[in-house]
This record gives C-alpha cells, sequence and structure tokens, in this order.
C-alpha cells in the first residue's frame, strides 16, 4: 500500500492498519463548537426581540391631571424608582453570576485543552515505543533462528554421537 493511500485514504482497520483515530482526520464539529450554550442568549444570530419595560402608558397629547392621579402617579414613582434600584442591584448581581460562569468555563476549556494535550503527549510515547519494538523485530528474529540453528546443530550432532555409540543399530 503507498504512503499516500496509507496516510489519506482506505480508512482500514485491524491490527497495525490504519483506523480514524490515527489517520488525521477528525470529529470536530464547527456547528457544535459554535452552538450558543442556551437558548434565550443573545448572539447576532439571536438578537434578543429588543422588547422594553413601560411602567405607565405613553401620554400622546399634553393634558392636565387631578391631584388623585398625580397622588398616584407619585406613588407608583416611588414604587418604580425603588424598583429600578433593586432591579439595578439584581442585574449587577446576574451580570456578576454570568462572569463567573465564564470564567469556570473558560478555565475548564483550559483544563480540556491541558487534558488533549497530554494524552497526545501519551500516544506520541506509545507510538515512540510501539516503533522502538518494531525495530527490535529482526534482530529477535535473529536471535529466534541463531537458537532454532543451535538446537538442529545440538540434535544433528547428538544423533550423530547416537549413531556412533550404538553402530547404527537404530
Amino acid at each position: 500500500m503507498s504512503l499516500q493511500l496509507r496516510l489519506f485514504g482506505g480508512g482500514q482497520t485491524g491490527a497495525g492498519k490504519l483506523s480514524a483515530s490515527n489517520d488525521g482526520s477528525h470529529a470536530i464539529d464547527k456547528s457544535k463548537v459554535l452552538a450558543q450554550t442556551d437558548a434565550l442568549v443573545i448572539t447576532p444570530n439571536t438578537p434578543g426581540n429588543f422588547s422594553s419595560i413601560r411602567s405607565v402608558p405613553v401620554v400622546p397629547d399634553p393634558r392636565y391631571f387631578d391631584r388623585e392621579q398625580a397622588d398616584k402617579l407619585k406613588e407608583l414613582a416611588k414604587e418604580k424608582t425603588d424598583g429600578a434600584r433593586q432591579s439595578k442591584r439584581a442585574y449587577k448581581s446576574l451580570a456578576k453570576i454570568k462572569a463567573a460562569d465564564k470564567t469556570v468555563h473558560k478555565e475548564h476549556r483550559k483544563y480540556e485543552g491541558a487534558v488533549a494535550e497530554n494524552e497526545l503527549g501519551k500516544k506520541r510515547s506509545d507510538a515512540g515505543l510501539a516503533k522502538k519494538l518494531h525495530s527490535m523485530r529482526p534482530g529477535y528474529a535473529r536471535l529466534g533462528l541463531g537458537i532454532d540453528k543451535a538446537d538442529s546443530n545440538a540434535r544433528t550432532r547428538i544423533d550423530e554421537i547416537k549413531a556412533k555409540l550404538t553402530g547404527g543399530l537404530n
């Protein structure tokens, strides 16, 4: 099999063959990487609804208010002012929570990157050992052949000695 075919084609499996895990392919799905973390999060693709809050209707034309209306509006203004102050505090807290979430998310991704980098280092080490072991195979084959030859020579010599001692009476 050509080097180019082994590197870029085939996707064979089995002992010593290329597989999807080591042929340079990947399973990184860009749409998943860039997917929103929540359906309600604001992005250029989901810009929100641009809604607003309106506690009282817009007064379209100039008009007069009586004392009772003015008193009620003054009371409502106090409530809304306090509500705005509390809402400001709440939104500030929500922003801090989101910032903390972002920090945790960011640090977790750094951790995952370190895990992935270390895994690659381990696999490089494993591949180095596999290459080293493969390079040792001819030496082991020579040793094995040497042992086989020594065994054969010993058997031949033993057979010669037996034949000599028994005078060929087998």
